[in-house]
This record gives structure tokens, C-alpha cells and sequence, in this order.
């Protein structure tokens, strides 16, 4: 139990370290977790030694050099990642948005690649590896309305529901709802919901056992978006369903009264 207990607040600690704040002191960390300064100590100087954290000459510390390694092996062995790489190029380069890829890890969207577009207004709020509650985004809509809804509840229990905006979703019924739109249609759409003045639109993306295991989203200013929400809307479906085939994803046929469909 203590050797649980002491790993779990190493990855806090390694939480800690973002964009906004990269450098840390020991003091600050014990302080920020609430732990003792000798156990914070205690953590570092390990992670250090294997090479997660790095010593400054001022005494503090930051991620070390061995995460770009760890994080390189990440990138080549997430197959949904790497196929949607190229995908994500091409749609950058036809339309000029900012495009997303996500996945949904302890109930919070989790940004594993991000584009930016060549005509877009930036989006501060995403990052690799930034991590925001699944209830306000495109993308989030688009992964929680494919899990089972005791484990939608038991994240928003969790997570709560925060408003990021006057349109954010701040209650079950109206999620509830709003999910099983996404799940008729296909694809999910955040109005300003998490960001004044920028939409997103985001689809599924499945792997060969047709589980929904990652989203796919472009992130365009409201006022572009309105004028062209279906081309938007068809170009990622179907950047998502090209994503899927390569992962092997078959699309279900089936029989209507006059012919076969695609599912």
C-alpha cells in the first residue's frame, strides 16, 4: 500500500509541470499536493535520477529529456494516432481549420495530436496531452455518447459539470439528450460551449471490434461556422470513416426493402 500510495503522488507531482508553469521548487511542490517537504524531496530526486524530472542550476526542477523518448515510443505504437496523422494533414491543408484528435481517459478528453489551421483563430485551450472535462466539447460529446450511461453518470458524478459559457450543458437531462442526438446523427457539435465566439465538430472514430476508441474535430470561429457547418460536417465524418477503415473497421451492410445501405 505504501509503495502505491508513494507512486501515485509521483504522477501528481508529475501533473504539476504544464505549459503555464514549467519549473517547479520542492517548497512549491509539497506546498501545491500538501505533502511533507521531505517526501516531495524524496520524489523528485528520484524521478530525477531516471531521468522524468531534470535539476536546474537554481536549484529547481523540470520534466527531464528522458519524456520526449517515452514520448516518441507513445506516438509510434498508438496505431489510431499514426493513422489519423496524415488524415489530419489533409484536412488542415484543404480547409484551413485547426483539427483535433482525441480520446477519453478517466472521463476527461485527452488531446493526443492538434493541428493548427492555416486560417484560424488560435485555440488556446488544447494542447498534447491537455486534459479538459468530455461534457462541453465536440469531441467530448462524440466519446461519452458511445459508453454505456451508468459510466456517463459515474463520470459527471466525478468531474461535475462545470459552464465554461452561457451554452454549456449543465445538467444530466439536457447530456442525456444531447448524446442521444449525437448517436442519431453521427457526429457531435459544440457551440460556443466551451469557448465564446468558436465551434467545433467533431466525429467518431472505431477500430476493428467497431468500438469508438478515439474523435476526430475540426475547431473553426462561430462566425465561419455558420456559413458552412454541412461542409464541415461531411468532410470530417468522413476523414473519421477513412481513419476507421484503416484500423479495420467494417461498415455494417444491411438490408432495407429496396436495396442494401451502408450502416
Amino acid at each position: 500500500m505504501a509503495f502505491l500510495t508513494t507512486v501515485e503522488k509521483a504522477c501528481k507531482v508529475l501533473e504539476l509541470f504544464t505549459e503555464e508553469q514549467p519549473e517547479w521548487g520542492v517548497t512549491e511542490i509539497a506546498r501545491e499536493l500538501n505533502i511533507p517537504k521531505s517526501s516531495a524531496s524524496g520524489i523528485v530526486s528520484t524521478l530525477a535520477h531516471h531521468g522524468l524530472l531534470r535539476r536546474t542550476p537554481n536549484a529547481r526542477y523540470r520534466l527531464g529529456w528522458r519524456m520526449l523518448a517515452m514520448g516518441e515510443v507513445l506516438e509510434k505504437t498508438s496505431d489510431f494516432r499514426k493513422e489519423a496523422h496524415q488524415v489530419m494533414k489533409r484536412l488542415v491543408a484543404e480547409y484551413g481549420e485547426t483539427v483535433h484528435l482525441a480520446t477519453l481517459e478517466h472521463g476527461k478528453v485527452v488531446y493526443v495530436d492538434k493541428m493548427e489551421g492555416t486560417r484560424a483563430v488560435r485555440v488556446h485551450l488544447t494542447g498534447l496531452g491537455r486534459r479538459l472535462p468530455a461534457h462541453c466539447s465536440a469531441l467530448g460529446k462524440v466519446l461519452l455518447a458511445y459508453q454505456p450511461w451508468k459510466e456517463v453518470e459515474r463520470i459527471i458524478e466525478e468531474q461535475g459539470m462545470p459552464a465554461f459559457t452561457s451554452n454549456t450543458i449543465t445538467t444530466l437531462e439536457a447530456l442525456d439528450e444531447e448524446l442521444m442526438r449525437v448517436r442519431r446523427q453521427g457526429y457531435a457539435v459544440d457551440n460556443e460551449e466551451i469557448s465564446p465566439e468558436l465551434c467545433c465538430i467533431a466525429a467518431p472514430i472505431r477500430d476493428v471490434t467497431r468500438r469508438v476508441i478515439a474523435a476526430m474535430s475540426f475547431s473553426v470561429p462561430a462566425y465561419r461556422f455558420k456559413t458552412n457547418k454541412e461542409r464541415y460536417k461531411k468532410a470530417i465524418i468522413e476523414a473519421c470513416r477513412r481513419v476507421s477503415c484503416k484500423l479495420g473497421y467494417v461498415e455494417k451492410v444491411r438490408k432495407s426493402k429496396a436495396n442494401k445501405v451502408l450502416a
